[in-house]
């Protein structure tokens, strides 16, 4: 459950946005010959949906249904009581409580045809499925096509990440380089982040990266050793985000950090060739194809990469060892279009 408050900013994120957003859709469900599209929704999947019409769920589950035309609508699995709250933060023709979505999205698909791409079909629970197929609805998955529907980045998506990770990288900025406690660097993270009006914040930390170089969520006592890395995951108006930092006690350090940045700079430069990266000892980059808003899509061990499309949104992560000490960096980033180099949205810190 989220703990920030969501509430829609149409300065933010306008409604001629996500009315573009769902009449490029629309025009791709014609193309494929469907009825409707359908996107499963959790706390834990909110992108897909959040993409289309601006809602974030906050707990419990819901199924957007577009149909091939008209506007999008809702069945959730929440009582009538909240039916306000989401439509006021969301770009929404209706919300239906349901008990079991399956059955309404199966009988409001049918009604229009019944022939349903599902975006993201391994994601949509088995028992949602069948209802949907039993009340006569017909499943395709869409996911690829979906995917590369909404792979390109529109200005808005591009502010709330850059907005997004500034608020990563002002909390960033409290992590304190003499601390001696993981715990009190947690606290000062997550708190500059929700004070700066972000709705989730997760923060990861690598105690002592001369022992391990792994970012864990920590519960308890962790000392600090001479260095370790902070990383900050939050959201902002349905935009996710990953920035992360490395600190040095000793002063005498601090140029590694700022050389580990130049590298890695030049790196994301070259997305989606993956040459730059040649040399780190590990990297990833994350981003969304459809309902995660952070999956894994390229990096070091990753097996099966998937596409960076031009002008995708992204967040990259890096271990480069210079004098053989460990940095680990990452922020933000937006891949080039035609002809242009990647960038980051946001800096990471090097100080």
């Amino acid at each position: 459950m989220r703990r920030g408050l969501i509430a829609w900013s149409k300065s933010e994120l306008p409604e001629a946005a996500l009315a573009a957003r769902v009449a490029r859709t629309q025009a791709a469900l014609a193309a494929a010959g469907l009825d409707a599209l359908a996107v499963y929704t959790n706390n834990t999947r909110p992108a897909g949906v959040s993409w289309l019409t601006g809602f974030v769920p906050y707990w419990s589950e819901a199924l957007l249904l577009l149909p091939r035309a008209g506007e999008p609508l809702l069945v959730a699995a929440l009582t009538k009581r909240v039916t306000t709250w989401i439509k006021a933060t969301s770009r929404l023709a209706e919300v239906v409580s349901a008990a079991r979505l399956g059955v309404e999205a199966g009988r409001l698909a049918a009604s229009w045809g019944g022939k349903v791409g599902v975006a993201d079909r391994d994601g949509l629970p088995a028992g949602i499925a069948e209802d949907m197929e039993q009340a006569g609805a017909r499943l395709e998955d869409a996911t690829d096509w979906f995917a590369r529907l909404r792979g390109k980045a529109d200005p808005a998506e591009v502010a709330l990440a850059a907005r997004a990770g500034t608020i990563a990288r002002a909390a960033l900025a409290e992590a304190a380089h003499d601390a001696e406690e993981a715990a009190s660097v947690i606290a000062a993270v997550e708190g500059r982040a929700r004070a700066l009006g972000a709705e989730e914040c997760y923060v990861a930390v690598a105690p002592d990266l001369a022992r391990d170089r792994r970012l864990k969520r920590l519960e308890g006592r962790a000392p600090l050793g001479a260095s370790f890395a902070v990383r900050a995951t939050v959201a902002y108006k349905g935009a996710w985000v990953r920035q992360t930092r490395t600190l040095f006690r000793a002063a005498a350090r601090a140029p590694l950090v700022l050389a580990a940045a130049e590298r890695l700079g030049a790196a994301v430069a070259a997305l989606p060739d993956e040459r730059g990266f040649a040399g780190f000892a590990s990297w990833l980059v994350e981003g969304c194809r459809v309902a995660q808003p952070l999956a894994p899509l390229a990096g070091s061990r990753i097996a099966a990469p998937a596409p960076l499309p031009p002008e995708a949104l992204v967040s990259v992560q890096a271990c480069i060892e210079l004098d053989g000490t460990p940095v680990v960096l990452g922020a933000p980033a937006l891949i080039g279009g035609a002809g242009e180099a990647a960038g980051f949205l946001v800096p990471p810190l090097f100080t």
